[in-house]
């Protein structure tokens, strides 16, 4: 495989997005269509809980906009992650496709192909704009001082979250090697982990929020990182050290899931060929 500098993949993964940005307006009304659905459908679950939370002021503690702040991190990292790694979401599509033996023997790596092939904008506008919405309307008036240092942890955790999301996928997509169809197996891992994540853990059983943090740890995706901003008190039984962890988590994650993907490509036999890696 030939090797690439940095500056010339840089420059390969614009000019895929180039690419896919000219197939998106090449269907304009359709894909401004897809991202208000996702827009509307998303808002339905964010009205739903509004209206849910409206009949209590408190709930263990947690008013209506901390809940909201605490979404808003699932949707923000969540669109980034659908902006940045769309190709290893519908990863199984393309082993199930064929695409996957496409990419197996062109001289690149063939992570960098995946991430690059795909951006799905509609999704990444549809729950950034979401995120957004919930963000503005909550992030000054739960009380914040946003310094250039909370601004900087927001970043990073934002980043980190993105990350997280991006190792659970990856898993869900190394199971493609072996079942080729993972979609059960990622809404187990990764959409119901979401919902349930949608709330702060400590809502829930002590098995579920161990879950959270050592299984599926969607908890340094939005809980931890809101708690660092919000400091409520049903943070005290949890250790300081979760609060600043995320990106480190987000990091050592996807590494520790890219080597068993790395395994799982290498016992690959669509091609009849195993050298590729």
């Amino acid at each position: 495989m030939i090797k690439h500098t940095l500056w010339e993949k840089t420059a390969l993964f614009f000019r895929y997005s180039h690419l896919n940005m000219k197939l998106v307006l090449e269907y304009k009304l359709n894909r401004s269509l897809i991202t208000l659905a996702i827009f509307c459908r998303e808002m339905i679950s964010v009205v739903v809980m509004v209206l849910i939370l409206l009949r209590f002021l408190h709930i263990r503690g947690w008013d209506l906009h901390e809940l909201l702040f605490l979404y808003s991190f699932l949707f923000l990292s969540y669109s980034l992650f659908v902006f940045l790694f769309a190709g290893i979401r519908d990863f199984d599509g393309m082993v199930h496709s064929g695409e996957f033996d496409r990419l197996l023997t062109r001289p690149i790596g063939l992570m960098f192909q995946i991430i690059s092939a795909r951006i799905d904008f509609p999704a990444t506008l549809g729950h950034g704009i979401v995120g957004v919405v919930l963000f503005l309307n909550t992030a000054f008036s739960v009380g914040i001082d946003w310094t250039w240092q909370n601004a900087l942890y927001y970043i990073l955790v934002i980043l980190g979250g993105t990350m997280i999301q991006a190792s659970i996928f990856l898993l869900s997509a190394c199971f493609s090697f072996w079942t080729i169809k993972t979609e059960n197996m990622r809404n187990l891992l990764f959409f119901n982990s979401r919902r349930i994540a949608g709330y702060p853990i400590t809502f829930y059983p002590m098995l579920i929020q161990k879950l959270l943090i050592f299984v599926v740890p969607f908890s340094f995706v939005n809980y931890f990182p809101s708690q660092f901003f919000l400091r409520k008190d049903d943070f005290a039984p949890f250790w300081e050290g979760y609060l600043y962890l995320t990106p480190v988590v987000g990091i050592v994650l996807f590494f520790l899931v890219y080597l068993i993907w790395r395994k799982g490509v290498r016992s690959y036999t669509s091609t009849g060929n195993s050298m590729f890696g």
